[in-house]
């Protein structure tokens, strides 16, 4: 009976996740509509909707804590739930970034690009995708999804260096794209580091499955 009801806190657990990637998702989707169209309504809605991010995370650390407090989880159990609150953390800082994008969005609505942003959504796309991969690597305890979206930040690491080459050259063309240019770099970046929570959030799935952290961050 009690094994029955830890297994149904568990499980609660993975649809909580579920629904804090979902929200990640949503608001990285927001970000880049609201960037790519320049659309003002959508920014202001995604910096908003940050809340509704942080009072998940907030949600899932007490689910977490009142699971070790009523059932003593050892071993296997307690892997899952202090990767879960691991996780969380990182969710919340994709969900910190998404807003910062439409910040930046916001002030440079109103003005023409100085260059199309297809790599930037190349990768808003593929760390969306890191994302999704990651929880559900989570839930169905999946070591080669933990191995795609780790190759995945690679992707996005060289995409963003093809993104500041192409800003150098042209502020070197022309000063005045300066100020726009290290805007859009800065968005670059933020997708970048989403990227890199992405991956943090498969490396604790695969501490959760195995035991050990590839970057040795428990020794």
């Amino acid at each position: 009976m009690m094994r029955k009801q830890f297994d149904a806190q568990l499980e609660e657990l993975h649809n909580e996740l579920i629904l804090m990637g979902s929200l990640i998702e949503e608001a990285i989707a927001g970000a880049v509509r609201a960037l790519v169209k320049q659309d003002k309504e959508m920014a202001r809605s995604v910096i908003a909707f940050d809340s509704r991010i942080d009072a998940k995370e907030k949600e899932i650390e007490a689910l977490c804590l009142r699971i070790i407090l009523q059932r003593h989880p050892v071993a296997g159990d307690l892997r899952t739930i202090s990767s879960a609150l691991k996780i969380i953390t990182d969710m919340e800082r994709i969900g910190d970034q998404a807003a910062d994008i439409s910040e930046i969005a916001l002030h440079l609505a109103g003005s023409p690009y100085i260059k199309k942003l297809e790599r930037i959504s190349m990768m808003a796309d593929r760390t969306a995708r890191m994302v999704t991969g990651a929880v559900d690597a989570f839930v169905k305890r999946d070591l080669a999804k933990v191995q795609e979206v780790v190759e995945t930040d690679d992707v996005v690491d060289r995409l963003f260096t093809t993104v500041k080459d192409d800003l150098v050259v042209l502020i070197a063309e022309d000063i005045s794209h300066g100020s726009q240019a290290m805007d859009l770099l800065m968005v670059a970046k933020y997708f970048e580091r989403i990227g890199d929570h992405a991956e943090n959030i498969a490396e604790w799935v695969e501490y959760a499955i195995t035991g050990t952290h590839r970057r040795n961050l428990l020794g």
